[in-house]
């Protein structure tokens, strides 16, 4: 049985993304005092005594408008509104009636018997006197509330229960494969999405920076469960100004920081910036497994050798993560979309790979005969045998009688030769040195 949708609406600025917060109980939305921080539909889990649901933060309404991202927002919340059980109407008694509130009372009529009216911002009982000035609204008695403070926000959640068919409430472990996309602004992340999704689950418009929050969503391919994480796009850290920016951008560095795979998005038409390299680099310290993806590939003039001069772009600009595989694609023709599944599949299958002991210590003697370890100092250096010790990232564990004496350069030999052997194609390896001591290692 799936679980209840609550979604929340109104027009800008009413406080949605503060009450989204305080059904979650942690800071999941963007919050700010400049209007229109949300603009696509967010998901988050929620439970209230025993009962869970999920809740849906849209972006404010502006029912007449002729901006792209006010169109989009206001098509981003009739989808949430289709596919709710309850609509929560989200006014502001400090601001009164206004016509953009009589405009979302429109939009919201046919719908008349799942939505709930809140009033936001009563701080006080004085304020409460004002509440009935909504009942205009055409929603019946409205619910005063004060979200940031939390003021009646228990009994709220206790209407909320009331109105909605619930479920108990019961942990299950999320086992889905985690995809977050990223890349500098305006590379065509959310494009990609929809088109991998089939629908317009994302805000898109030729505006960088659309996205601002970070996007879940969920969808079932091969009988494998994926969740792609749509982010902000990632802007230099000076031009980054404390504010909305700052928590996007944190946001996407939390996005990265839980997902098993990481979507590297790229701008075929454009040459690999310094933000792209620090883009990947954090990924790659991070020991997340990694795909490069070139964007808008309809746009580039193309012979046999175009790939190859990417590729070895790649080479030259990305040294470090020569091991991730590279897709060509085009999420506006939708070339080559679909085969970024199969990838994410076969890379995730490559992270979980498990060597035996056994093949790693061969490995490991023929590869000390070809290049024996040495030591500045003239000291010797010994590596006794290898073994994994996990997987998701393959972490390896060297034996050695005195790790500080194996050199950078060295370990880096042995991670090459690891890849050369046994492949890892997109997976980030880890690997560990442990000498011995006075009860051996």
């Amino acid at each position: 049985m799936r679980k209840n949708i609550v979604a929340i609406v109104g027009r800008p600025n009413v406080g949605k993304s503060t009450l989204f917060n305080r059904i979650c109980r942690k800071r999941s939305a963007i919050v700010d005092f400049e209007e229109g921080i949300t603009r696509d539909r967010k998901y988050e889990e929620a439970e209230w005594t025993g009962h869970s649901f999920i809740v849906v933060d849209t972006g404010g309404i502006i029912p007449k408008t002729d901006d792209k991202i006010n169109k989009a927002v206001k098509f981003q919340a009739e989808i949430a509104i289709d596919e709710a059980d309850l609509v929560l109407f989200m006014v502001d008694v400090k601001v009164g009636t206004t016509d953009m509130d009589m405009e979302v009372a429109k939009i919201l009529s046919e719908h008349r018997k799942k939505v709930m009216l809140i009033v936001n911002k009563v701080d006080n009982e004085k304020d409460e006197l004002e509440i009935f000035d909504f009942l205009k609204l055409g929603f019946g008695e409205p619910f005063p509330i004060a979200a940031n403070q939390g003021r009646n926000i228990g009994n709220f959640l206790d209407q909320l229960i009331k109105k909605i068919d619930t479920v108990q409430y019961e942990f299950r472990e999320d086992d889905s494969i985690k995809i977050a996309i990223v890349g500098k602004q305006n590379v065509g992340k959310s494009s990609i999405i929809n088109k991998i999704l089939g629908q317009e689950t994302t805000i898109v418009t030729d505006i960088p920076g659309t996205t601002r929050d970070s996007i879940d969503l969920h969808i079932n391919y091969h009988e494998k469960k994926f969740t792609f994480i749509d982010t902000a796009g990632l802007r230099r850290k000076k031009r980054v100004k404390y504010g909305v920016e700052y928590f996007s951008s944190m946001r996407t560095i939390e996005s990265v920081n839980r997902a098993d795979i990481i979507l590297i998005i790229l701008d075929a038409t454009e040459e690999i910036s310094t933000q792209d390299q620090k883009i990947a680099s954090y990924a790659y310290r991070n020991f997340k497994d990694i795909i490069i993806i070139f964007n808008k590939w309809d746009l580039i003039e193309k012979e046999n050798s175009t790939p190859g001069k990417y590729i070895q772009n790649i080479k030259s600009e990305l040294t470090f993560l020569q091991f991730a595989p590279v897709i060509f694609v085009s999420a506006l023709t939708g070339q080559r979309v679909q085969k970024i599944f199969d990838k994410i599949l076969e890379v995730e299958e490559e992270s979980k790979k498990r060597i035996q002991t056994s093949e790693l210590n061969k490995f490991l003697e023929k590869t000390i005969a070809k290049y024996p370890p040495v030591h500045s100092t003239g000291k010797h250096v010994k590596i006794f045998f290898c073994t994994q010790v996990k997987t998701h990232p393959p972490t390896f564990v060297f034996f050695c009688n005195d790790q500080k004496l194996v050199s950078v350069q060295y370990k880096r030999y042995l991670n090459n030769q690891l890849r050369d052997a046994f492949k890892f194609e997109g997976a980030t390896i880890r690997c560990y040195y442990r000498g011995r001591n006075k009860n051996g290692y």
